[in-house]
């Protein structure tokens, strides 16, 4: 049995779940906008209290690697890194548009376009199959009435996250569907890391950062 930590930070919503071999022991959400570093901490270890549970038992750590918030995504992966170190357990990354997508309440035989905001008409978005393998790889994106043209010539296409809201006045093909209320969650991780805690597939520690995409530009007050 594989019991191991999930983080999910990449956009406004920060979660936390345990899930054993896969399957969902327990998870903790909070939905306040840059709540991450003062919730976090508090969330994991509320989930370990409340279902007394022992950190030692931990097997693995994973963390959504990006994209999405520069700031949401570096407090959950110094989070992650800080576990792994202190328990020498090892860390597992899951792109953040893949956490997304594992979100799907009913996945279907539709190409999926998970989308999370970024600025202004840009969103960061990768185009999946309805077995999450990757059709176009993810980028950053700005949206105008000629994006995914010539795939939703060919497929229907689902398109949800928090970066799909401002793309429906714009992207009006037929064969375009927009679905609501799809979140990235640490809940949603569980069977995805499971599987690449089985192959293996783990992060060098010291070195990994989150995939930002973008360089962090800092916001300033306006007078």
């Amino acid at each position: 049995m594989a019991l191991i930590l999930s983080i999910e930070t990449s956009t406004s919503v920060c979660s936390a779940a345990l899930h054993e071999s896969g399957v969902l022991i327990a998870d903790e959400i909070h939905r306040e906008p840059q709540s991450a570093a003062s919730q976090l901490a508090v969330m994991i270890e509320r989930l370990f209290s409340s279902n007394k549970i022992n950190k030692k038992d931990l097997k693995a750590v994973a963390v959504s690697s990006g994209p999405g918030s520069y700031t949401g995504l570096r407090i959950g992966a110094s989070t992650a890194k800080g576990i792994c170190f202190g328990l020498d357990v090892p860390l597992i990354s899951l792109g953040s548009l893949h956490a997304l997508a594992a979100g799907l309440p009913h996945p279907d035989t539709h190409y999926l376009c998970p989308m999370i905001d970024a600025r202004r008409m840009e969103v960061y978005c990768s185009l999946l199959s309805p077995s999450l393998e990757v059709i176009e790889d993810v980028q950053a994106k700005v949206i105008d009435e000629n994006s995914f043209a010539d795939a939703l010539q060919l497929h229907t296409i689902s398109f949800f996250g928090n970066g799909s809201d401002k793309c429906k006045a714009v992207i009006q093909h037929s064969n375009a569907l927009f679905i609501e209320g799809v979140e990235p969650l640490a809940k949603h991780m569980g069977k995805l890391v499971y599987t690449k805690f089985l192959a293996n597939d783990f992060e060098d520690l010291h070195p990994f950062e989150p995939r930002y995409l973008k360089e962090f530009v800092a916001k300033t007050k306006s007078r």
